[in-house]
C-alpha cells in the first residue's frame, strides 16, 4: 500500500473524513497513478500488451469495480484464427452481428488493420465520468 492511500484510511479512520470522501480521493489518486494519466510510458510506443478497461459503478448504494485485462495477443490470435473460418460461417456471423445491432464485418477483419488499430490505442485513454459511475479504457 502507497503512503497516499494510507493516509487517507488514516484519515477517514480517525473521523477527519467521510467514507465519500475517502473514496473520491483514493479514486482521484488511482486516476493521477495510472501509466496512461501519469505519463510513465516506459514501454516502446505500439508494444502495448493488455488493453485495460476499468468500470466503477454506484449501485444499491455500494460501489461496484469492474477491472478487465485482456492480452492484446489473444486479440492478435483471434483474427489470425478467422482467416480459418469458412466465408459462409463468417456471412452467418455477420447476419448475427448485425440483427443484435452490432454493424461489424468479420470477413474485413485483417492482421495489419488490427495493428494499426493497437497502436492508436496505445495513445489513447479514454475516461467517461459520471456522478454514479466512471469507465477507463487504455492500454498498458
Amino acid at each position: 500500500m502507497n503512503e497516499q492511500r494510507k493516509d487517507i484510511l488514516d484519515m477517514l479512520a480517525e473521523g477527519k473524513i467521510t467514507a465519500e470522501e475517502a473514496e473520491q480521493l483514493i479514486a482521484a489518486l488511482e486516476r493521477d497513478q495510472s501509466p496512461v494519466a501519469s505519463g510513465l510510458t516506459a514501454r516502446p510506443r505500439g508494444k502495448a500488451k493488455y488493453l485495460r478497461v476499468v468500470v466503477e459503478a454506484l449501485e444499491n448504494g455500494e460501489m461496484g469495480r469492474v477491472n478487465i485485462r485482456v492480452p492484446l495477443q489473444l486479440l492478435r490470435a483471434g483474427v489470425q484464427l478467422a482467416a480459418l473460418i469458412p466465408p459462409q460461417a463468417l456471412g452467418k456471423a455477420n447476419a448475427e452481428l448485425n440483427k443484435s445491432g452490432v454493424p461489424f464485418d468479420l470477413t474485413q477483419l485483417k492482421p495489419e488493420q488490427l495493428e494499426a488499430f493497437v497502436e492508436h490505442l496505445d495513445e489513447m485513454l479514454v475516461e467517461i465520468d459520471q456522478t454514479d459511475a466512471k469507465v477507463r479504457i487504455f492500454c498498458e
